[in-house]
């Protein structure tokens, strides 16, 4: 199954309007290139069926007594391709080299002739994913005949920062890619895709690049979006930006090398989305959640009745349900999100006790504390309340953490204003799998939800 997502962004809405000074000259521009030249033509001028290529783009010209000033409106379509593909890693499966490339015939193409030229792909890993893949990898590079630097670098919360994007790039540049044909490939977890994203982004000024994920957390998060960065000044992803890989591509079967305290930080994510919008997503990890630890998302291992598809339903609803979310945002210029549930205070908490917390750890204990404020705000009911711990501790997460204090919730807070436009932008869950946004902040429901909520699960 393969997901594609189309995005574009116009940096400037309204051509600049000038206030309080006569307009003597007020043009809009059209532009089409024609053998290699782009012109502008004016709106009067312009003809659809003019030879040549025509762009989006449009300049406005407004001349006065004081001089000419140009708005410039240049959109930017963004295609990416989300691909489950089970057996990456088959010498008989191209996914891998090929299946980032959207026209059929330049696949083939490709196909046909890479025993003659051969292809050319740097590759970062993640160690503790090369330790248990990279043989399987080198193995795959050489039957497909492929030019390959394998870069196995420790990619860690601990070590997310320029340097190891700095160390990527000073090897990306001993490889000489081409800019434009040879995809940097990421393997790994979370970490390793953002730092390689980021790398891949800045590598002139835009290289493309594919995100392989190896742990659940990453198969159903950060491979579906556009997000890059690393931490700085001891904050978590304080740099970073929004370039998109050319794709993702999903297998499952990495899954089965993590560890089980790893499957449940991936479930995190996934409940995460399913209080936010997804009913159904609930009641399956509610039902079927110890199953899909025990199992490891692995479906195909003589299961029968309900388990049998319930990992690759699960993953499908949490996807696209993402990905409802990010495609029509993906640059952010809308700051209510509702994939922002779980990322009020477990940024700070994150990174307060690094290492001890993993990402999907501290966003459920940040879920969990925003469940009671909901329930103290009479959003949903006592059940629905003790219905979601009780699916969060089922699937072995920590519902409560001694470091998170009243100070850290309000300067959580804090930094949530600094972050979102002066508003907190709270997302909370109304019933089950249904949210909205909140900004008021002030009122006692936060303090009040603090209270029960450690009283009732510090013990847990």
């Amino acid at each position: 199954m393969s997901y594609v997502a189309i995005t574009g962004k116009t940096h400037v809405d309204e051509p600049l309007q000038c206030h309080n000074i006569a307009l003597v000259k007020n043009n809009e521009f059209h532009l089409v290139q024609v053998n290699g030249t782009w012109k502008r033509k004016t709106v009067k001028n312009f003809n659809k069926n003019l030879k040549g290529r025509i762009s989006a783009a449009k300049i406005y010209e407004s001349t006065t007594e004081q001089g000419t000033s140009w708005t410039v409106i240049s959109p930017i379509v963004f295609t990416y391709k989300v691909i489950e593909s089970l057996g990456l890693l088959d010498p008989s499966n191209d996914t891998l080299l090929l299946g980032h490339i959207r026209d059929p015939q330049q696949q083939e193409a490709l196909r046909s002739s890479i025993s003659t030229k051969p292809l050319r792909r740097f590759v970062v890993m993640d160690q503790t994913v090369y330790n248990l893949y990279g043989c399987q990898l080198t193995d795959y590079f050489e039957a497909r005949n492929v030019l390959y630097r394998i870069l196995p670098l420790t990619t860690t919360e601990e070590n997310k920062s320029m340097e190891l994007v700095m160390k990527i790039l000073e090897e990306v540049h001993k490889f000489s890619l081409d800019r434009r044909t040879e995809p940097i490939i990421a393997i790994g977890g979370g970490v390793c895709l953002d730092i390689v994203g980021l790398a891949a982004s800045l590598y002139r000024r835009r290289t493309p690049y594919i995100r392989v994920p190896t742990t659940l957390l990453s198969y159903v998060d950060a491979s579906v979006g556009a997000k890059t960065g690393v931490n700085f000044a001891n904050c978590k992803n304080k740099l970073g930006g929004y370039i998109p890989p050319v794709a993702a591509f999903l297998d499952l079967s990495f899954i089965q090398t993590v560890s089980r305290r790893h499957i449940s930080n991936g479930l995190a994510e996934m409940l995460k989305m399913a209080l936010m919008k997804h009913r159904g997503l609930f009641e399956l990890l509610e039902t079927h959640g110890p199953f899909l630890l025990d199992s490891k998302f692995q479906s195909d291992s003589g299961l029968h009745g309900d388990n049998k598809d319930a990992a690759s339903v699960s993953t499908r609803v949490a996807i696209e349900a993402m990905l409802e979310e990010l495609a029509p945002n993906l640059w952010e210029d809308d700051l209510d999100r509702l994939v922002d549930f779980g990322h009020i205070i477990s940024p700070e908490l994150e990174m307060k006790v690094l290492p001890s917390l993993l990402h999907g750890e501290a966003v459920n204990i940040d879920m969990s504390y925003m469940v009671y404020v909901a329930r103290e705000r009479g959003l949903m009911t006592e059940e629905e309340k003790l219905r979601i711990i009780g699916c969060m501790v089922g699937l072995e997460l920590p519902v409560w953490h001694q470091d998170v204090t009243l100070a850290l919730v309000q300067h959580s807070l804090c930094e949530r204003l600094n972050h979102s436009g002066g508003l907190v932008r709270m997302p909370l869950p109304i019933g089950l799998g249904h949210a909205e946004i909140f900004n008021d902040t002030g009122d006692e429901s936060l303090y009040r939800a603090f209270e029960k909520w450690c009283d009732e699960q510090r013990l847990q």
